[in-house]
């Protein structure tokens, strides 16, 4: 079975925020580091080359492939940021109607910049999130 590419590495999470070229996107980041930080109680780390995570589980899928990956998370990608959350979760609906501009796919919500969303319904969403990842894997 193949290795998983995304695993949680010693890389630095300054270094990879520092490296974002616009400067309002790396100020984003470091405030979103912040608030994921604040809601799940675990520091920063790089998760592959491109996502800061916080927080782990280990999960088994039913085909027997296993691994781990962060609770929730976050990537700055070419239009948006990424924010990986859990696919579902009790409240989920409310709190996206009341985020502000965005996009949501499965688990992975999009933000262009944190001044179209409220940050406030952001950090709750964070926080749903880790409580049922928490529910999922006991």
């Amino acid at each position: 079975m193949a290795e998983n590419k995304t695993k949680a590495t010693g890389a630095s999470v300054e270094q990879y925020i520092a490296a974002i070229q616009d400067e309002d996107r790396r100020k984003d980041c470091t405030a979103l580091s912040r608030l994921m930080a604040r809601a799940t109680g675990e520091p920063a780390k790089m998760w592959g080359p491109g996502i800061v995570g916080f927080g782990s589980y280990h999960y088994t899928y039913e085909s027997g492939r296993e691994g781990d990956s962060c609770i929730v998370g976050f990537s700055s990608r070419k239009p948006d940021i990424s924010v990986y959350l859990v696919a579902e979760f009790p409240g989920r609906d409310a709190l996206l109607s009341r985020l502000g501009k965005h996009k949501m796919a499965k688990a992975c919500l999009s933000i262009r910049k944190l001044a179209d969303v409220d940050l406030t319904v952001l950090e709750k969403l964070v926080v749903a999130s880790v409580s049922q990842r928490k529910r999922n894997v006991g």
